[in-house]
């Protein structure tokens, strides 16, 4: 446990946390989806939904998230990603992938990300991936031929206690 101690309001000392204090995982949930999903519209739609319920307050949720089979059709439109909780954590990753001009058909492997949100509850949070085009205009889509999988893994990671004394 780290302890700090303060003498006359200056810092005398300072010990580390020792090992095994804080940063453990302590539950993972994860998910995937396969199936080709194509949209124009600018409307999020959802790829893989998950629940974690965190067991303190002070622990915080490690987000790993990937989007794959990303197609494009021949118009402008282009595609974003994001991962939100639907209340106060949202995260954009991916933004105005295969954004072009061009009139050509567009494929892209995979947008990969990961995010730490301290959602600072133990009731139950539900976590969803997403992808929209946000020019309104073509087609795009994930899990191209139905051959690529999408995945949202969340990871409780504990927190770390501090204690100090006066």
């Amino acid at each position: 446990m780290a302890i700090i101690t303060l003498n006359n309001n200056s810092l005398s000392s300072v010990t580390a946390l020792p090992a095994g204090v804080g940063g453990k995982v302590l539950q993972v949930v994860s998910g995937k989806n396969s199936t080709e999903t194509t949209t124009s519209s600018s409307t999020p739609q959802n790829i893989v939904s998950l629940n974690i319920t965190p067991i303190s307050t002070s622990n915080k949720i490690l987000i790993i998230c990937g989007v794959a089979g990303i197609r494009r059709d021949n118009t402008n439109g282009y595609m974003a990603t994001q991962v939100t909780d639907g209340a106060s954590f949202t995260e954009k990753f991916g933004h105005a992938i295969m954004y072009t001009a061009g009139t050509s058909d567009l494929r892209l492997g995979s947008a990969n990300a990961s995010f730490l949100h301290s959602p600072s509850t133990t009731s139950q949070k539900t976590y969803t991936l997403q992808f929209f085009n946000p020019a309104n205009s073509g087609n795009v889509t994930i899990g191209d031929n139905n051959e690529c999988e999408s995945t949202l893994t969340l990871m409780e990671i504990e927190g770390w206690l501090y204690l100090i004394v006066f």
